[in-house]
């Protein structure tokens, strides 16, 4: 095959995606520097198109990079009034008391947001500072250079042929060279996921751990309506089942935000996340609640929970990965966006002394060690053991267990060092033969719904003649491994009913439907086969979300 000729172009710093991260990179380099050549691309159709989020945000992140944001009329307005926790059985629940929770669960004085809203007004900011912002610009391949650093991405390339080779009518893109790329794709990101292989970014680390997060948005009877007020359970439905739980937080407008996570390392490939979270709405305490409201929206997303001790070599000859894509979410907490917009500013502040010192496609190492042991870091380090703990002791004892560390690292110590985490998400699957199949009841259509009605609420579109971004790497394994072994559970954890098994005259047959797919990344992640290779799609397709 003949090179592919591309036109190129070359800025200080490319950034690749558009969320709290990036953005705030990006908007970091030009306070430091005016001159400073910045562009970020984003695969979204829009900013924020596939920002999916709870979310209550912790605005320290946000008081450090713009202390004025409240007089730049950033959409942040939602005060949270009340906290509550609840233990919950299947006919009702405990309120665990707000004293006994360790005071960084605390969230008052933080704020009940539309992430994908918030990441719209930063752009503006962006973009008011002169930083270039592309949307519809997948990033699909990386640009390495001369001594095997990273130099650039490839974004843009359309129309490719089914089976993803070039043709008469495809545009091959344009190369994005920078004297510095960061990746701030979310979680799992392919570009992150190459580099991280490619350079070994996990060594002498543990592996990372993920949960899978699913959000409606709906309108309720304003006299339910409490605005400001969080609700956050444990306990039913997922029992022993899996680690997870839901939130409920009131926003304003008569909306409120009702989200389920369930942590992937379950053991039970008959466990369908999805239908967990259809049933959590038929408890009392939260069928009352919408009883009477409408669903206005639905979305997915994986979220990174390891934590401290999973958190890769953040620099890499020629870039940083940033916010999810390093894993920078504190779990018991359920925040990301803060640490995610406090990694792209070390980010930026790095690679600014690099090119003020002449400097270009090196390793930021001091990036690295600002991400370890400053803010972030700091925030990580006092829940480390939370996510280990749960997944070794169970609900009830790592919440005893969790809460006690969290009170004792408050303090500034622990009894118990840092532990690790074991295997990967899809190592902790189980053979289907050991575990008892799941009864759930069908979705009713008020308060409960099935995958493909509400995929349609994520407005998730793709452009049906392009190659399935969704690549097996053996297409026989589907059928002869994961459906004997694991009654192959993609028909279960995919949030958007993208795979199906379907019987036919020659037997079983795998199907991917590619065009219900939300981006969440969980195939990738949950495959016990590890068989799924996420790929971004053409530039602009995928999930609209309004207001996630």
């Amino acid at each position: 095959m003949t090179a592919i000729e591309r036109e190129a172009m070359d800025y200080d710093v490319v950034i690749v995606g558009a969320g709290p991260a990036g953005l705030s990179a990006a908007i970091r380099l030009k306070q430091l520097d005016a001159d400073l050549s910045v562009v970020v691309l984003e695969k979204g159709s829009e900013v924020g198109a596939h920002i999916l989020s709870g979310a209550v945000l912790d605005t320290s992140g946000l008081d450090r990079l713009m202390p004025d944001w409240k007089a730049k009329g950033a959409p942040i307005k939602t005060e949270v009034k009340e906290d509550n926790f609840y233990f919950l059985g299947e006919a009702g629940g405990i309120r665990l008391p707000n004293a006994a929770m360790p005071p960084l669960m605390n969230n008052h004085g933080n704020y009940i947001v539309s992430m994908a809203n918030v990441c719209r007004w930063m752009a503006e900011q962006a973009e008011e500072l002169g930083v270039e912002i592309f949307p519809g610009m997948s990033c699909s391949e990386l640009v390495y250079g001369e001594n095997g650093e990273v130099a650039g991405v490839v974004a843009g390339v359309f129309g490719l042929e089914a089976d993803g080779s070039y043709g008469p009518n495809t545009e091959p893109g344009m190369e994005l060279r920078g004297k510095y790329v960061f990746l701030s794709e979310g979680v799992r990101g392919s570009l992150s996921k190459e580099v991280m292989a490619k350079y070994d970014l996990s060594k002498g680390h543990c592996p990372q751990k993920f949960g899978i997060g699913m959000k409606e948005i709906w309108e309720i009877d304003p006299a339910k309506h409490k605005e400001g007020t969080v609700t956050h359970t444990m306990g039913w439905p997922l029992g022993s089942e899996a680690g997870g739980g839901s939130f409920i937080y009131h926003l304003d407008n008569n909306q409120v935000y009702v989200g389920f996570v369930v942590h992937l390392n379950y053991k039970n490939p008959h466990l369908f996340p999805y239908m967990e979270f259809q049933r959590i709405k038929h408890h009392p305490m939260v069928a009352e609640l919408l009883k009477g409201g409408k669903r206005v929206a639905y979305g997915a997303r994986a979220i990174s929970e390891g934590g401290y001790q999973s958190i890769p070599q953040t620099a890499f000859p020629g870039g940083a990965l940033l916010g999810c894509s390093a894993g920078l979410v504190n779990v018991p907490r359920i925040k990301g966006n803060h640490n995610a917009m406090h990694s792209g500013i070390e980010a930026a502040e790095s690679a600014f002394a690099a090119i003020q010192a002449g400097r270009s496609g090196d390793v930021l190492a001091d990036y690295d060690t600002r991400v370890r042991e400053g803010v972030i870091g700091n925030d990580l380090k006092k829940v480390r053991n939370v996510k280990p703990m749960w997944s070794k002791y169970g609900l009830l004892g790592g919440l005893a267990l969790g809460g006690l560390d969290m009170w004792t690292n408050t303090l500034g110590f622990s009894f118990f060092g840092t532990l690790r985490h074991g295997k990967t998400d899809a190592a902790s699957t189980e053979e289907a033969s050991k575990h008892q199949k799941i009864d759930y009841p069908k979705p009713d259509g008020v308060l409960s719904f099935d995958r493909l009605t509400n995929v349609s609420f994520s407005f998730t579109n793709h452009e049906e003649s392009q190659p399935c971004h969704l690549q097996l790497k053996d297409a026989s394994v589907p059928i002869s491994v994961n459906l004997p072994k694991f009654d192959e559970p993609a028909q279960r954890y995919c949030p958007a009913g993208v795979y199906e098994v379907l019987e036919g005259e020659d037997g079983p047959k795998f199907q991917v439907n590619f065009q219900n797919c939300v981006h969440c990344k969980t195939c990738d992640i949950k495959d016990p086969s590890q068989n799924i290779n996420w790929t971004v799609p053409q530039g602009g397709d995928g999930p609209n979300y309004p207001n996630m």
